[in-house]
């Protein structure tokens, strides 16, 4: 037994009216015993179970940010400045899961994308990435970080998978299952940056107080480029079916965004702990653009696979549509493109020549 992590123990579950937050140098220690499994599993599942009640502080989420930065593995810098795409890792259970074709557009273009997660996870149990990319004949989890560094540097893609580049973090996955919640290491994923280097954060959420606890976070750690997606299933993947709500915290930019008007909103709003000039909202609605649709509900995986190669082979289709709007997006504020519409136009051109099925096909040859 740890009695250091007891301490931490009884600071977060001691009840409503007296437990207290961690400093972020306490979490990040926390993390640590909790990875290196120097904290007992009871202390950890407690751990856990009592923090998801309790609630995560921005400043424990960037605490534990510290440690998985100082234990994890990461990918070494590149020329260009990647982007990081932020899904949960429990998967899709519901919707058709866009970043593998998201992040082929942009690697297509040029971007650097990395991609993290692991395998069929609680609570949701949902399709994770990496089972997408096999059934596209690219199995991420057969390399090394070496060689999945590699790929990044010649490809301009990566995934970081936990079993195999990141087994501390791998043992933590069965308290999830046992504790039957997701824990708050949830939303610390959403934002881990496995890269030693400058990025783009892309922060998928579902409620509005995780944004906040994003943007403290983030804030604290000194990310400079970031944001925020209220997204399918939690996911950075843009809807169809509703008004789009994205938060911007990229000062390289500016606040010039070519965009109609009557979809942005800029708010530069405060917040006790949150006080960020360059922060700034858009409203994108997918009618003003053509791409208004309802979402295309997840099938079996097989299927799934045959309507991602339908897409790649530019086919129409309603998931064509949303490859496009999702693609342009983020083509656009990667820097790629000087406009959303161009973005658009230019996903869409790469999709119906056969340029993007040729970038998964160049991953293809370099996984085999």
């Amino acid at each position: 037994m740890s009695d250091r992590f007891r301490e931490f123990l009884r600071q977060v579950g001691s009840g409503t009216h007296t437990s207290q937050g961690l400093s972020r140098s306490q979490a990040a220690e926390a993390m640590k015993l909790m990875l290196l499994q120097e904290a007992t599993p009871a202390q950890i599942g407690a751990f856990l179970i009592a923090h998801r009640i309790r609630r995560p502080t921005g400043e424990e989420l960037a605490g534990m940010l510290d440690a998985y930065e100082e234990i994890g593995p990461q990918l070494q810098s590149v020329d260009s400045l990647p982007m990081v795409l932020g899904c949960p890792y429990d998967g899709r259970s519901r919707t058709t899961p866009l970043a593998p074709l998201t992040a082929l557009i942009l690697a297509t273009a040029g971007v650097p994308v990395i991609l993290h997660g692991g395998q069929r996870m609680p609570t949701k149990e949902g399709i994770p990435l990496m089972e997408i990319w096999q059934g596209l004949g690219v199995n991420w989890s057969q390399l090394s970080l070496v060689q999945t560094q590699q790929a990044f540097t010649q490809l301009g893609l990566g995934l970081v998978y936990l079993p195999q580049h990141f087994p501390e973090a791998e043992r933590l996955v069965t308290y999830r299952r046992e504790i039957g919640k997701r824990p708050p290491l949830a939303t610390m994923e959403l934002m881990w940056k496995p890269y030693l280097g400058q990025a783009t954060v892309v922060c998928g959420y579902v409620h509005p107080p995780t944004e906040t606890l994003f943007r403290e976070a983030l804030q604290l750690r000194g990310v400079t480029e970031f944001m925020t997606v209220k997204g399918l299933e939690g996911s950075c993947d843009l809807p169809r079916d509703r008004t789009c709500i994205i938060g911007l915290r990229q000062p390289s930019q500016g606040t010039q965004h070519s965009i109609k008007d009557s979809t942005l909103v800029t708010e530069q709003d405060s917040h006790p702990k949150v006080d960020d000039i360059y922060f700034e909202r858009l409203l994108l609605r997918p009618s003003d653009y053509g791409f208004e649709g309802k979402e295309v509900p997840l099938p079996s995986t097989p299927i799934l696979i045959e309507q991602i190669q339908s897409v790649l082979a530019g086919h129409s289709s309603e998931l064509m549509k949303a490859a496009i709007w999702n693609g342009g997006f983020y083509l656009w504020r990667s820097g790629v493109c000087p406009s959303l519409e161009s973005g658009l136009s230019q996903a869409e051109s790469n999709l119906t020549q056969g340029k993007v099925q040729a970038k998964l096909q160049e991953i293809q040859d370099f996984h085999r």
